[in-house]
């Protein structure tokens, strides 16, 4: 089991930056990736950053160059970082953990997942954190 506590949500005016934090508790040592999502009103999960145990990350394009995903394995805490802030980010931003090892196959051959903005591949998730952008 893991338990996961976000914090650092807020109100934005476009252009600014936020950080959000996640801390992570209970069996934290088989992580193999972390990731954050958000969820609009109306919209579906969508993956916005994801880090791997071998420190690999993977954005969402809407995200890439504005936002960068960051952790500190020795206080269990996975960040995210967002800068240049649009009110089309306003969601509510989730913590995501995957324990245990992921494999994607395709044409016969299998490999480990590093990294993931697919929310099926993820088996820990957090309460949220709402994050408001005005323009």
């Amino acid at each position: 089991q893991v338990q996961l506590v976000e914090s650092g949500g807020g109100s934005v005016q476009a252009g600014g930056s936020l950080r959000l934090s996640c801390v992570a508790s209970g069996e934290t040592y088989d992580r193999t990736f972390m990731g954050w999502f958000r969820q609009a009103p109306g919209k579906e999960r969508e993956g916005v950053a994801s880090i791997g145990s071998n420190d690999a990350t993977s954005y969402a394009d809407s995200v890439k160059g504005r936002f960068s995903i960051s952790k500190d394995n020795a206080k269990n805490m996975v960040y995210l970082q967002m800068d240049r802030l649009k009110s089309e980010d306003t969601a509510m931003y989730y913590c995501a953990a995957r324990l245990g090892k992921e494999t994607r196959c395709s044409g016969g051959s299998c490999s480990t997942v590093w990294t993931s903005l697919v929310v099926d591949e993820y088996n820990y998730w957090g309460q949220g954190t709402q994050v408001t952008v005005s323009s």
